[in-house]
């Protein structure tokens, strides 16, 4: 992680101008990323004049052993202050997210309710699936970490500059954000558009099947991406997510 640009690890904040500057983005990175990932997208929307809060979510962007010392709570947390303090300069607030970002930005959206104008999540995650799920309590007291799982980005030389481990206390955690955020869907009102890879490595499609099914959002768009992995904000399709985000601010 130490490779990568001066200040991409940490939170980044940048204020719009022009007739653009009212309209504020708060942009949330993945499990065992960075804000690092969301950095090209938060740029392309400041140059376009909206203003833009990229926070780096609590054991993330240092080591992994951070991961394993947080509880899920901190993530929204940690994003809802950007939201609170684009509120009270902006007369629109969105939401974009990557990953694990999406089911973070669920429990921000379900706290700030209409206040929110509007959610883009790129292969947002919102459960896990399997036995093992369930033992990952008791081996997280003896095992520290597994393989990681960042990275999974198609494009030669682009990184997220995630972590390269995968720590289990923080699994355990973000099975809890999982859970709680999947039960919230419904309640989300809030126009939404997702982005789904049709070959990504670490999310299987249902992940997507779901958010498209049980939110409760009425204006709902889904949007296929054929030439990038996982982390798609940063491959080659990352223009496509970008410009198309620019009509949910429209």
């Amino acid at each position: 992680m130490t490779t990568a640009p001066h200040g991409w690890l940490s939170d980044f904040a940048a204020d719009g101008s022009g007739p653009n500057a009212k309209t504020g983005i708060v942009l949330v990175h993945g499990f065992t990323g960075s804000p690092a990932a969301m950095r090209p997208w938060a740029h392309f929307l400041n140059d376009r004049g909206y203003t833009v809060r990229v926070p780096r979510l609590p054991g993330h962007g240092t080591n992994w052993q951070d991961l394993n010392e947080v509880s899920w709570q901190e993530w929204p947390d940690r994003a809802s202050k950007d939201v609170e303090e684009l509120l009270a300069k902006c007369d629109r607030v969105y939401v974009f997210a990557l990953s694990m970002g999406g089911a973070t930005s669920i429990q921000v959206a379900h706290r700030f309710g209409e206040k929110i104008a509007g959610l883009v999540f790129v292969n947002p995650m919102i459960t896990i699936k399997g036995p093992a799920q369930y033992f990952l309590p008791l081996i997280s007291k003896f095992v520290p970490k597994l393989k990681a799982v960042g990275g999974d980005i198609k494009r030669p030389g682009s990184s997220e500059w995630s972590y390269d481990a995968l720590p289990l206390k923080g699994v355990v955690q973000l099975r809890k954000l999982l859970k709680d955020s999947r039960a919230k869907l419904p309640e989300i009102k809030a126009p939404f558009m997702i982005f789904h890879s049709k070959d990504d490595h670490v999310l299987p499609v249902y992940n997507t099947d779901i958010y498209m099914n049980e939110i409760g959002s009425t204006q709902k768009q889904r949007i296929e991406l054929i030439n990038s992995y996982h982390v798609a904000t940063v491959d080659y399709d990352a223009d496509i997510i970008f410009e198309n985000s620019l009509l949910m601010l429209a």
